[in-house]
């Protein structure tokens, strides 16, 4: 192997002063740079580096190993030449998971005390909200009070609605599961998605840890799940994330699915059995609960149940709601909110309103048009497709592992019990969600008794579960990927269901033309349990494409989302766009599109990452649009 030794101040320098002629500390495609760059040598001839590509990985190594506290880096030539597809990949095994890891202990608390979100209106501190029930971890953390800036706080014994609400004011992280050996108290590592996001997210840890899996990090797969066992045992629910404003909140449910792929690696009965049994204590206490979250229909929905106005959301974020209502009353919009938050005027519509909103936030599709104004009076065809696969993983784990029964608290569940549940939920889709003459599963609002008719990526998930038949995986397959097939994979959802936008009705990030990382991990595995091969290689291919083009060209980016329409980072909705805010190197990239790469990497054919490390296109591939229809 041929290894440059380098001064990395000097050679940094020459570089950036030579290549980045935006002054981004980044060296991407905009530059107006010469795009050769000349490394000395002391025997043998000067090495040329050449191209935006090559350029930008001597960059990363250099600050790799600048970050590394050396002042002479020794880079291998291997490494700036590294063939496209393999630097992705190598980078998010060997540095991005690493970026990405925290601890809620003294050795990781300092993340969360510098987040953004800790800003707060009476301290400076970041408060550190502990359940009632544990007292390790509130012992833990008063001792650490004396020399961090935090403040341990006791949750109630029972946690409300109200109670959650009177601590908006004063928001802080809740704690996750610590470990105790030999008195000595630790935290369990948690993957965070990236960027602004210091703390564990719901759905984002089953995606985030199809990837971990795959790059040999069972650790921390497995740690996901004793953190949801924890949040499920003490604040009730696998939360949104662990701030003190989701306390109400839940997420899409994954937990199933993450224990089973777990222990299908470590095949630890006992581990196996403490989370089937609590993963069937927030199915039955979270999801089938009448009048909750299970509608009268028999089908489920999201629902969120916080009071007021969402406070993790930035001010003037619902002044367009407010503004009128605050006209009406001759008074500003700030005073307005004030009123309301305070409960000296009260408005019906509005409390609708925000309990809509949540419930989207709580599906995780925050936000989308889909779900936009009605979330909570929807029988969503994800929801119910997600817990459909709870029923029939839990048959399945009780039939395999367990002799058909197991007894939680002396009521004994059966393989029979939840494939009866399972049959019945299917056929309840069928009757609702599911539309013979459009060959597509659609929403259903049980209010007005309508399906909604709005064309979404999900609308695949009843194949990832296997809940569809092999007709009407068929049907999907022929009518939703030729609606929602772009440039660069699976569109969120139609132009024409997403409508017109303009400066009234803005971009939702869920929706046309952005596409996520969950929904394309979903969509080829659903693919694949019905054996369309063929397509799921296309969509993969498509996908991956993207994000190795993007890497390529923008000198490592791997954001949050992308624009599949036309193949770019360069997201023009709600929130920006997490991961392209960086300077020399990215350190983390994004959680799950992290994971999509190195599941979608595990799927592709040999032949496709050969021509995915060319950068050949899509369209030099697929030469022919695939005809689904036939």
């Amino acid at each position: 192997m041929i290894f440059f030794h380098l001064n990395i101040k000097k050679t940094l320098e020459n570089l950036l002063i030579q290549e980045d002629t935006d002054g981004d500390k980044k060296i991407t495609i905009e530059d107006k740079g010469p795009k050769v760059f000349t490394i000395p040598s002391d025997i043998g001839d000067d090495y040329i580096v050449k191209g935006t590509y090559h350029l930008s990985n001597l960059l990363q190594e250099l600050v790799i190993a600048k970050n590394e506290g050396k002042t002479i880096a020794k880079i291998p030539i291997n490494h700036i030449e590294e063939l496209p597809v393999d630097r992705v990949s190598r980078m998010i095994k060997d540095f991005f998971w690493s970026g990405l890891t925290r601890t809620l202990d003294e050795k990781g608390i300092e993340n969360l005390i510098n987040d953004s979100k800790n800003e707060t209106l009476i301290s400076n501190k970041l408060r550190v909200y502990v359940p009632y029930k544990d007292k390790i971890a509130y012992d833990y953390y008063k001792k650490l009070e004396t020399g961090f800036p935090i403040e341990a706080i006791q949750l109630p014994e029972k946690i409300t609605s109200n109670f959650v609400k009177s601590i908006n004011s004063k928001p802080g992280i809740l704690s996750l599961k610590l470990e105790e050996k030999n008195g000595e108290v630790s935290g369990i590592p948690f993957v965070v998605p990236g960027g602004r996001f210091n703390e564990m997210y719901g759905w984002d840890s089953y995606f985030q840890s199809i990837g971990l899996i795959i790059d040999g990090k069972i650790d921390l797969a497995k740690a996901a799940a004793d953190h949801f066992q924890y949040e499920i045992e003490h604040y009730g629910k696998i939360l949104n994330a662990n701030r003190s404003y989701y306390l109400t909140r839940t997420q899409p449910p994954f937990y199933t699915s993450l224990i089973c792929e777990v222990f299908e690696i470590t095949k630890d009965k006992i581990w196996l059995k403490s989370h089937l049994k609590t993963a069937i204590k927030e199915y039955e206490t979270v999801w089938m609960v009448n009048g909750k979250r299970l509608t009268k229909n028999g089908l489920n929905r999201f629902l969120a149940e916080g009071i007021g106005i969402p406070p993790e959301c930035e001010a003037g974020h619902f002044d367009w709601i407010i503004k009128p209502l605050a006209e009406a009353l001759n008074c500003s919009i700030s005073e307005y909110i004030s009123q309301y938050q305070s409960n000296e005027l009260s408005n019906s519509e509005l409390d609708e309103y925000f309990l809509n909103d949540r419930s989207v936030r709580e599906s995780g599709h925050d936000t989308s048009y889909r779900i936009e104004g009605n979330c909570a009076d929807l029988n969503l065809v994800e929801l119910n497709a997600f817990l459909y696969k709870y029923e029939t993983d839990f048959a399945k784990l009780i039939n395999e592992e367990f002799n058909g029964s197991i007894l939680i608290n002396s009521k004994k569940y059966t393989s029979t019990y939840f494939l009866e549940k399972a049959t019945i939920r299917k056929n309840k889709v069928d009757q609702f969600l599911w539309n013979k003459s459009d060959g597509l599963y659609y929403d259903y609002n049980f209010i007005t008794k309508k399906q909604s008719k709005f064309i979404a990526a999900t609308t695949f998930a009843p194949l990832w579960s296997k809940m569809a038949t092999q007709e009407q995986a068929q049907n999907i397959v022929k009518n939703a990927i030729p609606l929602l097939l772009e440039k660069g994979g699976i569109a969120g959802s139609t132009k024409e269901s997403r409508g017109l936008i303009s400066d009234e009705r803005p971009a939702r990030q869920w929706d046309y033309p952005n596409g996520w990382a969950p929904h394309q991990m979903l969509i080829w595995k659903g693919l694949l349990n019905y054996d369309f091969q063929e397509e799921t290689q296309e969509l993969i291919y498509r996908w991956l494409y993207m994000i190795t083009k993007n890497a390529v060209d923008y000198n490592g980016t791997i954001p949050e989302k992308y624009d599949v329409a036309v193949a770019t980072h360069k997201v023009f909705s709600e929130y920006g766009n997490v991961g392209t805010n960086f300077e020399y190197i990215t350190q983390e990239g994004f959680g799950w599109m992290n994971a999509s790469y190195q599941y979608g990497l595990s799927l592709l054919s040999k032949t496709n990452i050969t021509y995915l490390n060319q950068l050949i296109t899509p369209e030099e591939i697929f030469t022919k649009t695939q005809n689904y229809e036939s």
